[in-house]
């Protein structure tokens, strides 16, 4: 724990003497990390938000996880943020990074509170991280009030005050009251008590199932395989840049390398999808009329 501890008083200091950058600087490292994928503009666009993000992650330190843990998923949400970043829209970095940041962290301490997932959704999220704090003032009041709510009651404020449905709110209650129980545990206290793994269904995928699906996608394969050869060599090259690459290039890298507008690049994206759209519809129909 001291050493976890002094790693994250290390990293703080390391992020407080990162450099400040002004909006200038903020975008001409956006667009150098967009279109030219220049990783150091990536890492100075990181590094100077990175106390942002450690400040962050500071903040959820109350739900028991860990705080290096806390910051690296804070550190993660900051690259997604800088690899989503459109610069054109005109809004900050720093602004739009806050929201990427604060979904990973939330995504992060939901995932450890409990083997079982808690929650996805925007509802169960909201629930998760202000249920307790609303309930407890909720509670406060109808006390100084002199009023006794009972649970259904006090939920049904709880759904009105946060804005989710009564459902919702009575899920989360049980889920946050529970604890995790070990599906290896025996069902009865004899000792030739199965365990309750064993009463679960096998819900694997079966041969069969297996099989037609390999054949469908070894299918698929061949009908996007044949459409690609219909296309004349620059429509092959940008469909293979620009959907078969990971990541994908941008059509002003596209352009530049083949010499022409970001906007006739689009075209002949545009119409190498129409050729290879109508290839695999004539394909399809003389399947299903082989089948008829």
């Amino acid at each position: 724990m001291a050493l976890d501890t002094a790693h994250d008083f290390s990293m703080s200091r390391q992020a407080m003497k990162a450099e400040l950058l002004d909006a200038e600087t903020e975008l001409r490292l956006a667009y150098a990390w967009r279109d030219d994928r220049d990783e150091q503009a990536l890492h100075r666009l990181i590094t100077a938000y990175m106390r942002m993000a450690i400040s962050m992650a500071a903040k959820f330190k109350r739900y028991g996880a860990p705080m290096n843990d806390l910051i690296q998923e804070a550190g993660l949400g900051l690259m997604k943020a800088a690899d989503k970043f459109d610069p054109d829209r005109g809004v900050r970095f720093s602004t739009y990074a806050v929201w990427w940041i604060k979904a990973s962290i939330q995504d992060y301490v939901m995932r450890n509170w409990s083997m079982v997932r808690t929650g996805s959704t925007s509802s169960q999220k909201s629930l998760f991280f202000n249920m307790r704090r609303v309930q407890a003032r909720l509670e406060r009041e109808a006390a100084t009030e002199g009023l006794d709510l009972d649970r259904h009651q006090l939920h049904q404020k709880i759904a009105t005050e946060i804005g989710v449905p009564l459902r919702d709110v009575e899920m989360m209650e049980g889920r946050l009251a529970g604890s995790d129980f070990s599906l290896n545990a025996v069902q009865s206290a004899d000792e030739d008590g199965r365990e309750w793994i064993d009463a679960l269904e096998d819900d694997s995928e079966q041969a069969a199932e297996t099989v037609e699906n390999s054949h469908d996608t070894q299918q698929l394969r061949d009908w996007l395989v044949t459409a690609m050869q219909a296309l004349n060599d620059r429509e092959r090259f940008i469909v293979r840049e620009r959907k078969l690459r990971e990541p994908a290039r941008t059509l002003e890298s596209l352009g530049r390398e083949l010499g022409l507008s970001k906007e006739r690049v689009r075209q002949l994206e545009a119409a190498a999808f129409t050729k290879m759209r109508k290839n695999l519809e004539a394909q399809s129909r003389e399947v299903q009329h082989f089948f008829a």
